[in-house]
């Protein structure tokens, strides 16, 4: 007999935040990265394009129109307008893009599960750079308003972004709500700047005509895609809108950016681009070069505010990439913290934190300086664009049912224009972006030595198991001592007798009044309705299997999730039931099916994991541990 709950007492409803709320929060926070590249993204493409000669028009001109037009294409159309549309139960980013895809086709799929592990991967290298570079850039205005303070550039950003990991644990809900004020205010002082400036050369709005980046980059040959490297600059960041879809919306996202995010930036770029048509030597910092000294010292504080806050918006999005890469399997468990009562999204991963903030410092003292870490910076970003792009190409078509050839009209431009940023990028690959690539790839090898390992250690297990239903039938011809209580024994395959109990039978030779097999699956969909949450199958009078279902954006609580079972018919009392986990211990086999180096990395990463009874918040006071040894 199976059962589910259908009672409609357990469906939770969202609780809704007003419009304008909610596009004043994703100012706050989803536009914080792209929203600071004004700082460093024209003065790397025009110093790039120069290439130490006098700046001319052409060069001006033509840069600006590609920092307009590739706004417009890959920020503007392909993920405000297309992708925004692609989401996963309301959830967006990479990884739900991959498990949408997934779905649409039915089964799961190698080439989509690469292009995820890809795009998330270089999504947490973008974690690294993002904070490093924006920090830095920020911070380098100190050195026009008093030259002697050039050497505190890189303490003084070293401190603030050591300050920044560090108050992490104690949660992002305070400094929050100061997200949305503080950017509306960058965002309007960007605007002004750019409408004071826009006047030095009005003949700059000129390059809201593509000819003149076309122009450019058919003229200046391999320079040109240099430049266009730097150019892409400008649109990192664009990913994170479809990131923080769950958290703010599409409407509210779309509003923010058409109407005030872009109008700014837009702004901002051409009264750069006024000021070095009429000044030249401005290219030196063309963004702070922009105010007059007397204000100089509070647009840095302004800035340096800015640049934490994106900062902090791509620290959370690794945190929540990371748990929606454990709940699909693809790492192991990561020690989670909930930093607010009231937000579940609102965690905190200390092993993640730790590695983020050393790469993230070791970055800083690496490139030194916003100019060096630009050329490590976008192939992250752009790898991960093209993944999302060739993703939601397979969305239109399966889930949107599409005709394949429309399906490829709609999203062959974007990726081409993706590539080519992506091919512009890779030419800076010994200045620099080998770092993400690196990292990319470690990464990469992690995820698939983790799968591979695990798939390996459960066909292993599988050989020597017992089916559930025979060992049933033999309790019953045979049975052993009965005690009181409920045992609840954790397994990944229902069908198969768990190693706790048949330790537990082998060794204590008891067995429980009630037995529950319980197993814990991750859905493809980021939540899963309470309703759907349980179901329970009675097998004997004394054994009883349990399925849990999580989204892959949900942190497991089995003790929370058991009270809906009472709705089944089972008197769930967790003072009265024991939960038995196995513990196993690998060891190297000769003959595991993987070279030595990848059986001692998957060891390592299963020693790393977090406590199965921590993750999935069972009360370590009702937990018995049964050890095993097994070879891999």
């Amino acid at each position: 007999m199976v059962l589910s709950v259908t009672s409609t007492e357990a469906r939770e409803g969202p609780v809704t935040a007003g419009f304008w709320a909610l596009t004043l929060g994703s100012i706050g926070v989803v536009f914080g990265d792209i929203g600071t590249s004004p700082l460093y993204a024209f003065r790397e493409a025009v110093a790039g394009a120069a290439q130490g000669q006098p700046i001319t028009r052409v060069i001006v001109l033509g840069v600006l129109s590609l920092i307009l037009w590739a706004l417009f294409i890959v920020v503007t159309a392909k993920y405000v307008l297309l992708l925004l549309r692609a989401d996963n139960n309301g959830e967006g980013g990479t990884l739900s893009l991959m498990a949408l895809g997934q779905r649409a086709i039915g089964r799961r799929s190698w080439p989509l599960l690469v292009l995820g592990v890809i795009g998330a991967s270089m999504f947490i290298g973008d974690s690294m750079i993002t904070p490093a570079i924006s920090v830095l850039s920020a911070v380098e205005g100190l050195k026009l308003a008093t030259p002697a303070l050039e050497h505190y550039v890189v303490p003084l950003t070293v401190f603030i972004l050591v300050v920044l990991f560090s108050v992490q644990s104690s949660g992002t809900a305070r400094v929050a709500s100061a997200f949305g004020p503080v950017m509306i205010v960058w965002f309007s002082t960007l605007a002004a700047m750019g409408l004071v400036h826009i006047s030095d050369d009005p003949s700059v709005l000129a390059a809201i005509n593509p000819w003149y980046g076309i122009q450019f980059l058919l003229s200046h040959g391999t320079v040109g895609m240099v430049t266009l490297g730097a150019v892409f600059l400008a649109v990192t960041g664009g990913e994170a809108l479809y990131a923080d879809l769950g958290h703010f919306g599409r409407k509210p996202i779309q509003a923010g950016w058409l109407y005030f995010v872009l109008p700014s930036l837009l702004i901002n770029y051409f009264g750069q681009g006024a000021l070095v048509l009429s000044h030249p030597a401005a290219i030196e910092n063309s963004f702070y070069r922009m105010v007059p000294e007397i204000l100089l010292l509070p647009l840095v504080v302004l800035a340096t505010l800015a640049t934490v806050i994106a900062s902090q918006a791509v620290i959370t999005g690794a945190y929540s990439l990371t748990r929606q890469a454990v709940q699909l399997g693809l790492l192991p468990r990561f020690e989670v913290r909930y930093t607010s009562e009231t937000h579940a999204g609102q965690i905190y991963l200390p092993r993640v934190n730790t590695l983020l903030l050393t790469g993230v410092l070791l970055l800083v003292l690496l490139f030194r300086t916003s100019s060096g870490l630009a050329s490590a910076y976008g192939i992250a970003v752009s790898t991960t664009m093209v993944a999302d792009g060739i993703m939601g190409f397979v969305v239109i078509w399966k889930l949107w049912n599409w005709r394949a050839a429309t399906a490829a009209a709609l999203i062959i431009p974007f990726v081409v224009v993706d590539t080519t940023f992506f091919s512009a990028n890779l030419l800076k690959l010994f200045e620099g972006a080998w770092v993400p690539l690196l990292f990319g790839l470690t990464m990469a090898i992690t995820i698939w030595t983790w799968r591979r390992g695990t798939a390996i250690l459960i066909a292993k297990t599988r050989r020597t198991e017992v089916p559930l239903r025979e060992l049933i039938t033999s309790l019953e011809k045979r049975p052993p001592h009965i005690v009181k209580g409920t045992a609840v024994f954790l397994t990944s395959d229902p069908n198969f007798v768990p190693t706790a109990l048949l330790h537990n039978l082998k060794h204590n030779k008891v067995l429980h009044e009630h037995n529950v097999i319980l197993t814990i699956e991750t859905a493809q969909t980021p939540r899963v309705d309470p309703v759907d949450r349980v179901r329970m199958e009675t097998i004997s009078d004394k054994f009883a299997t349990v399925r849990l279902r999580f989204g892959f954006m949900e942190s497991p609580n089995v003790p929370k999730a058991l009270v809906i079972a009472r709705k089944l018919g089972w008197q769930f009392d967790i003072m009265a039931t024991s939960f038995f986990v196995s513990r196993r211990s690998l060891k190297p086999s000769a003959q595991s099916g993987m070279p030595q180096w990848q059986d001692h990395l998957f060891i390592a990463l299963s020693r790393s994991a977090n406590d199965a009874t921590d993750y999935f918040q069972i009360p370590t006071g009702r937990v018995v541990e049964v050890g095993t040894q097994v070879t891999i």
